[in-house]
């Protein structure tokens, strides 16, 4: 897709996401069957790093850093056990009372963008 603002097609997607897991939470919350979403932030993951760095000629250090100061959070970006443990929470007998519940993860990075 082209557009003239940046990562629209991305953000249009995701919010069609959220959309859909509200809907089908509530279709399917008389069956007991809870529908939830994550949204990770930036996470230390090697294809997110080394994949930017690829396409950026930017050492991976600098990539690192520059992430890492974008999360409020101290100590930057989580990892993929970040989100999976918020995964296995939510799939849990402790979150029986969650659903249609859009989770980010993200070191409180949602809240900075708004």
């Amino acid at each position: 897709a082209v557009s003239v603002t940046p990562l629209f097609a991305y953000k249009v997607s995701k919010s069609g996401v959220n959309s859909l897991t509200h809907q089908i939470a509530m279709r399917y919350a008389k069956y007991g069957i809870r529908v939830n979403a994550i949204m990770p932030g930036l996470m230390n993951t090697p294809i997110a790093i080394e994949g930017f760095a690829r396409s950026t000629g930017r050492p991976k250090k600098d990539i690192i850093e520059a992430r890492n100061r974008r999360v409020p959070l101290k100590g930057g970006m989580g990892d993929a056990w970040d989100t999976a443990y918020a995964a296995l929470f939510l799939a849990s007998d402790e979150a029986k009372f969650i659903t249609s519940v859009i989770l980010p993860v993200d070191g409180g990075q949602s809240s900075r963008i708004g």
